[in-house]
């Protein structure tokens, strides 16, 4: 047996080594990307007011906010959906909401 081993059996580094570190992250590496899993713009099929699917969305109405489009079945629950107010009670409470309760906006 030959002491000497050969090139295609020995590693650049020496990973099952008790003492190996990694090497420092890259520069780009070193905090967390902000823009992780954060489309530039998302399309919203499903009519919010009917629970619908939407599959031809070119002669549906829609509505643009920012980075965000969403499409209606029609026009009525687009105007729907755009006359409900953001900040709505429950309105089966027994007693008054108080100031700190979620009020769903």
């Amino acid at each position: 047996m030959s002491p000497v081993t050969s090139m295609e059996e020995t590693t650049s580094l020496g990973f099952n080594a008790s003492h190996w570190v990694a090497t420092d992250p890259l520069p780009r590496d070193r905090e967390q990307s902000h823009r992780l899993h954060e489309p530039e713009h998302m399309i919203n099929t499903i009519d919010p007011i009917t629970g619908e699917d939407i599959d031809d969305v070119v002669s549906h109405p829609h509505i643009e906010d920012g980075n965000l489009t969403i499409y209606f079945e029609s026009e009525l629950t687009q105007k729907v959906y755009q006359n409900t107010p953001i900040n709505h009670p429950v309105e089966k409470l027994s007693s008054a909401p108080g100031a700190d309760d979620d009020r769903g906006g």
